[in-house]
């Protein structure tokens, strides 16, 4: 099973909207064949690994797979009869599907036909890796990662708003790489404003580039900003994450402005309004529809504060630079209105590491990793 999870790994960001699935198959002590899911549409992962193998290369093998296998038709056909017609013996799985319309019948399917069936190995592990989908698939929005880097006194950018560098280059290749696997970033317009970030994939080789997601309550943002760059070459929005341009404003935005935007190729969707802005409620409904299954924040304080409250982060990520810029700097989280420690969001499952000079303090905050999905 470790082997199928390196496999999944490699499909990691690649199989947007389908889960990341690895797929060995053994047969005595010998690994015969190995495959992973490489991208929506294409063969899925037990398929890849008994790709090349004949029915008698087959026959009495063992399948050890991440994820049960899927039992309906979509794009390719039910991996589950490939696996009864190849003469496969056993089939071991890491997690049962969280879709509630397949958990468990792939199980069923395949101890009817006689194969032998084992799950739950190593399953906190092969459930990581589908996090993501497994939040899209039970509520059809997206997963949150809310990203933080500052500096040891909770600083994200001095008085003045400088930010670069806070982090070292290290944390910073590790944020192009996870921008890599999401389907969309998410920044503020104050973020567009101060930082004019490209929000693309420059540190990471081989890797496309997610949507760019705009939150700005009055449209106030340039179309010379770095984000709106190509927007008419990819396609707008786009679903399956890829490249494209979102844009979420409300009432307050002029109407000219709106259709310029669409005119150039981006999504413009007016959302209501709150007393923080936007409804990130309603962002993330609309994300959810257009395909994304994966959202990485990387807004400033007020974007931070305004997810934290509505409790919309799934994860959280904070890069701690060895460094203290002091009071009058500005705080990595605006007010959350907490009135005592028993208030205070509290990560769940927490991970400490080092990102060269920096630490990565990671964890959740009560979604979809503590229900054990």
């Amino acid at each position: 099973m470790r082997e199928a999870l390196k496999a999944a790994k490699r499909g990691l960001g690649r199989t947007s909207p389908n889960p990341a699935v690895g797929a060995v198959v053994v047969k005595g002590s010998q690994v015969i064949g190995r495959g992973y899911h490489r991208k929506a549409g294409l063969a899925h992962a037990e398929i890849e690994a008994m790709r090349g193998l004949g029915k008698k290369d087959l026959r009495g093998a063992t399948l050890f797979v991440t994820l049960e296998p899927c039992c309906n038709w979509g794009h390719t056909p039910p991996c589950t009869g490939a696996i009864i017609g190849s003469g496969i013996k056993k089939v071991v799985i890491g997690a049962l599907d969280p879709n509630p319309e397949v958990s468990g019948r792939g199980v069923r399917i395949l101890r009817r036909a006689g194969v032998e069936v084992s799950t739950r190995v190593l399953e906190g592990q092969c459930l990581e890796i589908i996090e993501w989908y497994a939040k899209y698939i039970t509520t059809q929005r997206p997963f949150v990662i809310l990203k933080i880097a500052s500096t040891l006194d909770g600083r994200i950018a001095t008085a003045s708003g400088r930010s670069r560098w806070i982090t070292g280059v290290e944390s910073r290749r590790y944020v192009h790489r996870l921008r890599s696997m999401v389907d969309a970033v998410m920044v503020g317009s104050s973020t567009v404003r101060t930082d004019d970030p490209e929000l693309s994939v420059r540190l990471v080789k081989g890797r496309r580039n997610p949507a760019r997601v705009v939150v700005d309550r009055s449209f106030e943002t340039p179309f010379t900003a770095k984000v709106f760059a190509g927007v008419g070459e990819s396609g707008g929005g786009g679903g399956e994450g890829g490249e494209g341009v979102f844009v979420f404003t409300t009432k307050k935005a002029k109407r000219e402005k709106v259709e310029e935007a669409r005119s150039l190729g981006a999504t413009v969707k007016i959302i209501r309004e709150t007393a923080d802005g936007v409804s990130f409620k309603g962002v993330l409904r609309e994300l959810g529809r257009a395909g994304i299954t994966s959202l990485l924040v990387e807004g400033g304080a007020r974007l931070s504060a305004s997810i934290l409250r509505e409790r919309l982060a799934d994860k959280v990520l904070v890069f701690l630079s060895p460094m203290v810029l002091g009071a009058d700097s500005i705080p990595s989280v605006g007010p959350l209105g907490i009135g005592s420690l028993k208030g205070a969001l509290r990560l769940k499952d927490v991970r400490v590491s080092r990102t060269g000079e920096d630490i990565l303090v990671e964890g959740y905050t009560g979604g979809m990793r503590s229900k054990g999905l």
